[in-house]
């Protein structure tokens, strides 16, 4: 069995979430960021979890660990200016038996383990993978407010995390990009560009991101709609 290091990026900025950071807020009791913690610490291929956070969140996500029994947490790294500098620190922390590193919004709270695991699986085979649903909505290219196309929609999908990778593709895209000074937004799109192929595996859309206020709502409402479901 493949095992996995698991990054949380959670080194953002609060500014669309009115200065509350999105990972640190409670949503039904808990923090956001414990609940994908909790995912991958029962999850029996995790090898261990690394946080990138602010250096001001970094007890305070330590604390977080050490309340809901995470003993896979390794510690905080630091962010960097950028999503990819915040993980590329992170990764200097990855343990050197791993295999496979995940890297995994910290403010998506609602993610499965069955998608984790079909994740991890797809990766082993094709050597990276990434969760995603088919768009719901026609979508419209747009250029200074006038629509110039409408993309076939049965070839889009939402992506979402984690995104997975065998650790030495992983490292290739990291080296590239430090080599051309190039930032990507998103890890599928750095193993694009050195040849990897990534393979995009069937998530559900229960995996959302918390970027606004209104998202916590969603995220709550979801929750709430699984209990139902459960005691039904």
């Amino acid at each position: 069995m493949d095992t996995v290091s698991v990054i949380i990026a959670a080194a953002g900025n609060a500014e669309r979430m009115n200065g509350v950071s999105k990972q640190l807020a409670m949503l039904k009791g808990k923090p956001v960021i414990a609940y994908s913690m909790l995912v991958f610490q029962n999850m029996e291929e995790v090898k261990e979890i690394i946080v990138s956070a602010r250096e001001c969140d970094a007890d305070i996500i330590a604390n977080i660990a050490a309340d809901n029994g995470i003993d896979k947490f390794a510690g905080c790294a630091i962010g960097g200016e950028t999503r990819q500098q915040s993980v590329t620190n992170a990764l200097k922390m990855v343990s050197s038996e791993t295999a496979l590193i995940a890297v995994h919004d910290g403010a998506r709270p609602l993610v499965s383990a069955d998608v984790v695991r079909s994740c991890i699986k797809d990766a082993g085979i094709f050597g990276g993978a990434v969760p995603g649903v088919p768009v719901k909505d026609t979508i419209k290219q747009v250029e200074d407010g006038l629509i110039e196309d409408t993309p076939d929609r049965s070839r889009l999908y939402i992506t979402q995390t984690p995104q997975i990778f065998k650790k030495k593709h992983y490292y290739e895209g990291v080296n590239f990009a430090a080599e051309h000074g190039l930032d990507f937004t998103d890890d599928c799109q750095m193993a694009e560009a050195v040849g990897v192929k990534v393979h995009m595996t069937l998530s559900d859309y229960k995996n959302i991101k918390i970027t606004t206020p209104e998202d916590m709502a969603i995220a709550e409402a979801i929750m709430n709609y699984g209990r139902l479901k459960e005691d039904s």
